[in-house]
């Protein structure tokens, strides 16, 4: 079997060992059958009583809008706290969605823009990496798009079995297929034929195939040159890619759209900076729907402090 193979169900998922993986499952599905706009005030409630119970979280969220944004005045930076928070808990919901949801349901409450680009590229035959963001509705944002065309998606297996099955399942529903995120041969091989990739490069992954580049006002954000290598060694096209959920009606707008500048290959440095760009303007288009909860910056060059202590912070701030 192949070392990157879907998972296969088996009876020792049923044991008692995941039963309380499979209650969770089996809440997922049934608070996803309930109207939309329930299912918006239950996310709200979630979301603000987690953040209660998980401070470090909540002060990630915070760090990081204030090295990111450090004009920002502090009501607004309040502001954009509290919805985050909303939304974190707007996110169990919205992966049940995307899970559990017909294809008609979804397609009510989503729309996208831009299918003209996707469908010159297939009149071309060339691949697209899709350049994406952890907004916290990025699950139902893959879903909704795999409806109308089929896609790639790069895949992080869970390290519970039982929850592991149930997500590759859910997130296969309208995909062509998912690729585990360390077979780079399969990605390459997707993009090489024509295939629909997608991609998020804006977490912080670590040493290993990255540089450092600037993300809003960090000068120095640890970035993954795997898009480089992807978009060098296949010949693809890169599109940017983004879901943001309206306020007033809660609907859903996928924009698919080209990079506002010309992708410089065969420079993963340069690359790196032109990527961030583009990450920044996802960000910036719903702000309060990204996943701020994850230490962006916890990687930096030698010597330097974390900026999740106060001594990096403030060095940060003076820096400015």
């Amino acid at each position: 079997m192949s070392k990157f193979a879907a998972p296969r169900f088996s009876w020792n998922l049923l044991s008692p060992r995941y039963w309380p993986t499979l209650i969770l499952i089996v809440l997922m599905y049934l608070l996803s059958c309930l109207p939309y706009v329930v299912q918006r005030r239950l996310g709200q409630g979630v979301g603000r009583l987690a953040m209660g119970l998980m401070k470090k979280r909540r002060f990630t969220i915070e760090r990081n809008l204030e090295l990111c944004f450090p004009e920002m005045t502090e009501n607004e930076k309040k502001d954009i706290v509290k919805k985050n928070i909303d939304n974190s808990g707007l996110a169990l919901f919205e992966t049940g969605m995307a899970w559990f949801w017909s294809d008609a349901r979804v397609k009510r409450h989503v729309r996208i823009e831009g299918m003209e680009h996707i469908e010159k590229l297939e009149q071309e035959g060339k691949g697209a990496l899709f350049v994406a963001v952890h907004s916290l509705n990025l699950e139902l944002a893959a879903r909704a798009f795999g409806i109308h065309k089929s896609g790639t998606g790069i895949y992080r297996p869970n390290n519970n079995p039982c929850f592991d099955f149930v997500q590759y399942r859910g997130r296969a529903r309208s995909n062509r297929t998912l690729i585990d995120r360390k077979d780079v041969k399969g990605m390459l091989k997707a993009l090489s034929t024509g295939a629909r990739v997608w991609y998020a490069p804006d977490h912080d992954y670590g040493r290993r195939r990255s540089t450092f580049a600037p993300l809003f006002a960090v000068e120095k954000a640890c970035t993954t040159t795997g898009t480089s290598l992807l978009v060098d060694n296949s010949g693809c096209e890169v599109m940017t890619f983004r879901m943001v959920r309206e306020t007033n009606s809660g609907d859903y707008v996928i924009t698919i759209a080209p990079l506002q500048e010309e992708f410089p290959r065969n420079d993963p440095e340069k690359a790196a900076v032109v990527i961030n760009r583009a990450v920044e303007n996802a960000i910036l288009a719903a702000p309060c729907q990204y996943m701020w909860l994850h230490r962006r910056f916890k990687t930096r060059p030698e010597g330097e402090p974390s900026l999740y202590s106060q001594e990096g912070f403030e060095l940060h701030s003076r820096a400015l």
